[in-house]
């Protein structure tokens, strides 16, 4: 998949790891070791990457056990190119790649940081909570 989005080209790519590397510091997401990166992108089940020009300069990932449950993560956009749509573009090609390939039933999450929700709930996504709630912690 190809798609031009202005200056803009939006692939079906996983990001190298210094390109993820780069996007997440950029972006303020939490940092991760280049071995991290290495050891985890090539599980990656759906990614993709908006250049511009032959600069990466977005990504999102979806990783997860290829039947019952997918993970939405790395959902970013290099603060220079923020509010041009791109985002909403990453998230339209994930959930296509997950309505197209994943059986039905599949169970889909993501974390939500912030205003970011307001761009999920756009794809159908709902809060867990008071039901559930996520809880996370590192190694």
């Amino acid at each position: 998949m190809k798609d031009n989005i202005g200056p803009y080209l939006v692939r079906a790519a996983t990001p190298s790891a210094e390109t993820y590397l780069r996007l997440r510091s950029a972006t303020g997401l939490s940092a991760k070791t280049a071995e991290a990166a290495q050891a985890g992108l090539p599980n990656t089940w759906q990614g993709v990457t908006v250049l511009y020009g032959d600069e990466p300069v977005g990504m999102g990932r979806v990783i997860g056990d290829g039947g019952c449950f997918f993970q939405i993560v790395d959902i970013c956009v290099a603060p220079e190119h923020q509010g041009r749509g791109l985002g909403k573009r990453i998230m339209a090609e994930l959930m296509r790649g997950l309505e197209q390939r994943a059986p039905h039933g599949a169970y889909v999450s993501l974390i939500a940081d912030g205003d970011a929700r307001f761009l999920y709930e756009k794809f159908g996504f709902i809060p867990t909570a008071p039901a559930s709630i996520g809880m996370y912690r590192t190694i």
